[in-house]
């Protein structure tokens, strides 16, 4: 076994009997409704149709009122406004979406993406001074800014007011900023907290739209770059988001904007159907090589383009640093796990701290997360930024990263991020101190149940269980995600009645299963190969798979992937 199997429970039997009775499903999947807050008919209607009047008011996110206010007076003075965005996707989509919507109303707007190796994460003053120098008088932030105290206090030194457009936890002083529109504020009555920086950006213009003018079917037309923001940065897929990636996904795919459209067909689904799963594992990348490996602004220029020659052109480039990035990740994690290997030490820590200051800043974040593939503990790659020590942290499931890096604030000279991923800076003589503040907190925090990656299971299926109807009730959950992951279940003592080696390296298997009304189920298990002796030679096996379809020869059909095997000694 790969993972601890976590099988959900069943709960009340009557209420998951009236529910499934109700929605005319199998109790196994009633049960998993009931898990996932859908208790009756009505709270099944409205996560499976998904409706755009099932929006929250804008208005209850605190200080958007001021927000809409000063950009009101920036407009009616003719000021000249910039959009200062992170360089991730989350930032550059919030930063392109912002801008191609104010644009036609404010023709001097600019938007800044700062340089991740010259500036760092975050605002900076370099960038500040830049705006200053250009007659910018007012600054709105997005996906950045929530903790740049001193910096927002710098710009109001300087003439410059600032508009915070932020979900990323607060600090326990916010900046004075003419507003600060944060779901995640304390004194926030938002009820949905989950936003990306992106989202808050789209919930600001639905605020100021009918001020200017605006018609919201145009904003809805930009609901592809909100969708990417969300798979991107792994929030839940649930409430708000999951309306907002609903719709954002058949947009994305049937009538995306220009730049999206380029990039979908640089990376090879220009006709295909993307999920969120296949646009974190297509798109997303190449937006954030643009960062990691040249400039962020690129990807915004990618983003706001009208043009697609100029598009499929700015796409190519970002997709040839893309290529760059992939090859730098693999000899950096490399390096990392042969530094594990050769060091007996790191593997009895409950934490993965390590520092190299050769290793690329624009993708320890991203070998941070290779790295927990390997070695399942909490993790933070380290490498040089100037004068000092920059990296990225990555978390295990339930573990709050956020929490623990707070705890060791006092050696840090900025931090911020989620639960699961944040990033940190530290002067280079507070380097063995943090390690072992980190792994001191830890340690302290980590419970054994966090320390095995866990399979979350929605139930029990029997093999006859698996036809088109079920395939049909999964569909109507898509689309998954944090929050609403694609389910799991198992099958009990299962026995293959075939079997076969398939894949470029013959690593996979594609089996098939005999179910008990005697018809046929092919599946196939990724990576597997090596299992291929212990399954022949077993009489029976549990399974952990999801269900989805295949094509052969133009014909749909069902398909399991197995994610899991559980052999007898291991039951």
């Amino acid at each position: 076994m790969k993972y601890k199997w976590d099988i959900i429970p069943v709960g009340d039997k009557q209420k998951v009997l009236d529910l499934a009775l109700q929605l005319k499903v199998l109790p196994v999947l009633a049960n998993m409704f009931i898990n996932r807050g859908i208790e009756d008919r009505s709270q099944a209607e409205k996560f499976f149709i998904p409706d755009l009047k099932n929006q929250h008011d804008a208005s209850l996110l605190k200080d958007i009122d001021l927000a809409k206010d000063r950009v009101l007076r920036a407009w009616q003075q003719r000021e000249k406004i910039m959009i200062w965005g992170d360089y991730d996707v989350d930032g550059t989509t919030g930063t392109a979406l912002l801008y191609k919507i104010l644009k036609p109303f404010f023709p001097t707007i600019s938007y800044y993406i700062p340089d991740r190796y010259s500036e760092g994460y975050g605002l900076s003053y370099q960038g500040i001074d830049y705006a200053h120098s250009q007659g910018v008088s007012l600054i709105i932030s997005v996906d950045t800014g929530i903790k740049n105290v001193s910096e927002i206090g710098y710009a109001r030194d300087k003439g410059i007011d600032f508009i915070v457009l932020d979900h990323h936890t607060p600090g326990e002083q916010l900046p004075p900023a003419i507003a600060v529109v944060d779901p995640k504020r304390e004194d926030d009555q938002y009820p949905f907290k989950e936003l990306t920086g992106c989202g808050v950006a789209f919930k600001f213009l639905q605020y100021l739209a009918k001020d200017i003018g605006l018609d919201e079917r145009q904003l809805y037309r930009s609901l592809d770059l909100l969708v990417l923001s969300i798979g991107a940065d792994i929030v839940p897929i649930v409430d708000e988001n999951r309306i907002y990636a609903y719709f954002g996904l058949k947009l994305l795919n049937t009538d995306p904007s220009v730049g999206i459209r380029a990039l979908k067909e640089v990376a090879g689904w220009k006709d295909k159907k993307l999920t969120v799963g296949g646009m974190v594992f297509t798109l997303a990348p190449r937006i954030n090589a643009a960062g990691r490996i040249g400039h962020g602004s690129q990807a915004v220029e990618l983003l706001i383009s009208e043009n697609y020659e100029e598009a499929l052109k700015i796409a190519r480039e970002i997709d040839k640093l893309n290529k760059q990035r992939q090859q730098i990740q693999s000899d950096i994690v490399k390096e990392i796990m042969d530094e594990i290997e050769n060091n007996p030490g790191l593997k009895d820590k409950n934490s993965t701290v390590l520092y190299n200051p050769q290793w690329h800043k624009g993708v320890v974040g991203i070998a941070a997360s290779k790295v927990i593939e390997y070695v399942y503990k909490p993790t933070i790659i380290l490498t040089r930024s100037d004068d000092g020590i920059t990296g990225s942290a990555r978390s295990v499931a339930d573990f709050d990263l956020y929490d623990a890096i707070e705890n060791c604030a006092h050696l840090l000279t900025k931090f911020g991020g989620h639960k699961y991923a944040a990033g940190l800076s530290m002067k280079k003589e507070n380097l063995e101190a943090f390690m072992d503040c980190f792994e001191r907190v830890v340690t302290e925090r980590i419970t054994d149940d966090m320390k095995k990656p866990k399979l979350k299971i929605s139930g029990v299926l029997r093999l006859k269980d698996l036809n088109m109807h079920l395939l049909r009730v999964l569909k109507k959950m898509e689309p998954y995600g944090p929050g609403n992951p694609k389910p799991v279940f198992v099958s009990l003592g299962v026995k293959e009645v075939s079997y076969r080696v398939i894949g470029r390296d013959s690593n996979h298997l594609l089996l098939s299963y005999r179910k008990e009304n005697g018809e046929y189920i092919s599946a196939i298990a990724f990576d597997s190969a090596d299992l291929l002796q212990k399954i022949v030679e077993s009489s029976s096996y549990d399974i952990a798979y999801t269900v989805g379809e295949s094509e052969y020869n133009g014909t749909n059909y069902l398909q399991i992937e197995i994610k899991d095997f559980r052999f007898e000694e291991e039951r």
